[in-house]
C-alpha cells in the first residue's frame, strides 16, 4: 500500500506539471496566432490511449509517462516532420512569426513552471507558515561521526557560519554547506572560533547522502530491541542517560562511541528512571551495538519555530523561496562538473523521485515537493541543449543577435544530436535507480 501511495502521488504530480508546462507553450502560441497541430499529455509512440481533434488541434493522451508535447505548426522540432516545412509558409506558421514572439512561445513552459512554484510556495506560506529549526536553538551543538571527525568537526561544535554567512534555518545551513565546493564552516569550540574547510575529497561521500554530523541530542531510550543485550541488562523506554563507566554522560553520540570502543566488555551505564538513578550493566557484543533505540524527535529537545505570513508577505516570500530553490538546484547541477564530487553516481530517475514522496498522503508535502519538481523541470528544460526549450531559445537568441536564422538542416541535425544525448542521460539516470535497488 505504501508503494501504491508513493506511485499515485508521483503520477499525479507529474501529470500536473506536464499539463501546465505544455499549456504554457500552447497559450503563448495561441496568443500570437500560431497553429498548434497536437497537444499531448504523455508520449504516444505507436498509439494513443485517447485523442480527439478540436479545430486545428489534436488533443491526446499517450501511454508513456516520460513527458508531454505540443506540436507547433511550421517549426523544426523533435517530431522531425519535414513534410510540413516543404509546404509554403502559412500565416499561422511558427517560422513566419517575429523572433521575439517565437522566443516567448518557446519560453512559455518554463515561465509557467516558475509561476506554478511561486503560487504553490505562496499558498503554503499563507496557510501553513514556515516551520524550521533555528540554528541558534541547537544548544548542544553537533554530534560528529567518523566522517565528520575526519573532516575536522568535533562533537559539541556549534556551527556559526558557512563561507562567512550565518543561517537562521539549520537545514538551510546544512544544504548550503553540502552544495558549496570548498566550503569553509566556522564553528564555536570551547569558546574559540575554528574554521573547518570541506576538502573536495569528501564531496563524493557527502553527496551520496552520508552527513558529516547530526544534531546532538540527549539520549532518551525510545525502544529496546527484543532479545538484545540492552533488554537483558534492563533498559526501559524513557530511560535518560546519566553516566558511562563512572563518568558523566548525557548525549547519544557519547553512548554510541563508548559502546563501540568496548566490544567484548561489560560496561556500566547509569540512567535516570522515574525520578531515581539505576545502574545497569550490559555486555557489548561484536557488532558494537547493544539494541537501544534513541529518541530522535527534534521537538522533544528543541522548539520547532513557525513563522507566519500575511497574504502580501506570503506572495513576496513565495517568490524569494522559489528563487532560492532555483539557485540551490543550479548549485547541485554544478557539482556534475567537479570531478572529485562524482555527482553522476547520485543521479536518479523516476524511481528516485517517487521514493521521495511519503508513504502516507500529506497534501502539504505533496504541494511543496510538486513546487520543487516544477523548478527542476524549469531549470532542466532551459538548459541550452538542442531538443529542449533552452536549445530552441539558444538558437533564437543567435538569430536576434546576428540577424540570421540557422538553416533547417542545421537545426535538424542539432536536435537529433540533442535528443540522442537526452535519451542517454534519461537511460543512465533510470538505470542508476535500478542498480541502486539491487545494491
Amino acid at each position: 500500500m505504501v508503494i501504491l501511495i508513493k506511485v499515485v502521488q508521483f503520477l499525479l504530480s507529474l501529470l500536473i506539471l506536464i499539463v501546465l508546462h505544455e499549456l504554457g507553450h500552447f497559450s503563448m502560441a495561441k496568443l500570437f496566432g500560431v497553429r498548434v497541430d497536437k497537444f499531448y499529455v504523455f508520449f504516444n509512440p505507436g498509439f494513443s490511449l485517447w485523442k480527439k481533434k478540436i479545430g486545428k488541434t489534436v488533443y491526446g493522451l499517450g501511454w508513456l509517462p516520460l513527458g508531454g508535447y505540443v506540436k507547433i505548426g511550421g517549426m523544426v522540432d523533435e517530431s522531425m516532420d519535414h513534410e510540413q516545412l516543404k509546404r509554403p509558409a502559412a500565416p499561422d506558421d511558427f517560422r513566419v512569426k517575429p523572433a521575439w514572439q517565437r522566443l516567448l512561445i518557446m519560453s512559455g513552459g518554463v515561465l509557467v513552471n516558475l509561476l506554478l512554484a511561486w503560487v504553490i510556495y505562496s499558498a503554503l506560506l499563507f496557510t501553513h507558515g514556515m516551520k524550521y529549526i533555528a540554528t541558534d536553538d541547537i544548544t548542544y551543538g553537533i554530534a560528529a561521526d567518523s566522517l565528520g571527525t575526519e573532516i575536522g568537526f568535533r562533537s559539541g561544535d556549534r556551527v556559526l557560519y558557512v563561507n562567512g554567512k550565518s543561517y537562521a534555518d539549520y537545514n538551510e545551513m546544512l544544504s548550503e554547506m553540502l552544495l558549496e565546493p570548498d566550503a569553509v564552516v566556522t564553528v564555536s569550540r570551547q569558546d574559540s572560533l575554528v574554521n573547518v574547510p570541506i576538502q573536495r575529497e569528501y564531496l563524493e561521500t557527502l553527496l551520496s547522502g552520508v552527513p558529516p554530523f547530526t544534531v546532538r541530542m540527549p539520549m532518551v531510550v525510545a525502544g529496546v530491541i527484543p532479545g538484545s543485550a540492552a533488554e537483558g541488562a534492563g533498559f526501559q523506554v524513557g530511560d535518560s542517560l546519566v553516566a558511562l563507566g563512572g563518568k558523566r554522560a548525557t548525549f547519544f553520540d557519547e553512548f554510541r562511541d563508548f559502546v563501540r570502543s568496548r566490544v567484548g566488555d561489560t560496561v556500566s551505564v547509569v540512567v535516570a528512571r522515574a525520578g531515581s538513578f539505576d545502574t545497569l550493566r550490559v555486555g557489548v557484543p561484536g557488532s558494537g551495538t547493544v539494541g537501544v533505540q534513541a529518541d530522535a524527535d527534534f521537538s522533544r529537545f528543541f522548539s520547532v519555530r513557525t513563522r507566519t505570513f500575511g497574504l502580501l508577505q506570503s506572495i513576496g516570500m513565495g517568490a524569494s523561496m522559489g528563487f532560492e530553490r532555483v539557485v540551490g538546484y543550479c548549485k547541485s547541477l554544478k557539482m556534475l562538473f567537479i570531478p572529485e564530487a562524482k555527482a553522476h553516481k547520485s543521479l536518479g530517475g523516476f524511481i528516485s523521485i517517487a521514493k521521495m514522496f511519503p508513504g502516507e498522503w500529506d497534501w502539504a508535502f505533496f504541494w511543496n515537493f510538486t513546487a520543487f519538481l516544477s523548478i527542476i523541470l524549469a531549470v532542466m528544460n532551459f538548459l541550452p541543449i538542442p531538443g529542449l526549450d533552452g536549445g530552441h531559445v539558444m538558437f533564437l537568441l543567435y538569430e536576434v543577435v546576428t540577424g540570421r536564422k540557422p538553416s533547417e538542416r542545421f537545426l535538424t541535425v542539432a536536435i537529433m544530436f540533442g535528443m540522442a544525448l537526452l535519451l542517454i542521460l534519461v537511460l543512465y539516470a533510470n538505470l542508476n535507480d535500478v542498480f541502486k535497488l539491487f545494491h
